[in-house]
């Protein structure tokens, strides 16, 4: 299987105003593309998610971090914590990930670059 991203685009709903459409779905994964446009609107998300930055950039703003972002960037945004996209050029579009379970993945030792974290 193969998502292609000019395809995904094409499903934005665009007319209600909404950047997001759902791309693919199994499971507890859920794939959108999502290309918000002037303001980042959303809010804390009942399952964890990853960002994948197709073109744009910014910042992401997720619980107290604010980290500089850039095509090619993966973000993380765990289940309940409050998250956006901030000073965002216009040409911002992202691949989500939805995944896990409601409430998110057990906190825990987190794996980043080959160093472990506590969470």
């Amino acid at each position: 299987m193969r998502l292609n991203l000019l395809d995904a685009l094409s499903q934005l709903p665009g007319e209600r105003g909404e950047r997001f459409a759902v791309a693919f779905e199994r499971g507890t994964v859920s794939v959108e593309v999502y290309a918000p446009r002037g303001t980042d609107p959303q809010g804390p998300h009942t399952r964890d998610e990853l960002y994948v930055v197709v073109q744009g950039r910014g910042t992401f703003v997720c619980g107290d971090r604010r980290d500089r972002f850039g095509p090619g960037d993966l973000l993380f945004a765990a289940a309940g914590v409050s998250h956006r996209f901030a000073d965002f050029t216009d040409d911002l579009v992202v691949w989500v990930v939805f995944y896990g379970p409601e409430g998110g993945e057990r906190p825990g030792v987190r794996r980043v670059l080959g160093h472990e974290e506590r969470e």
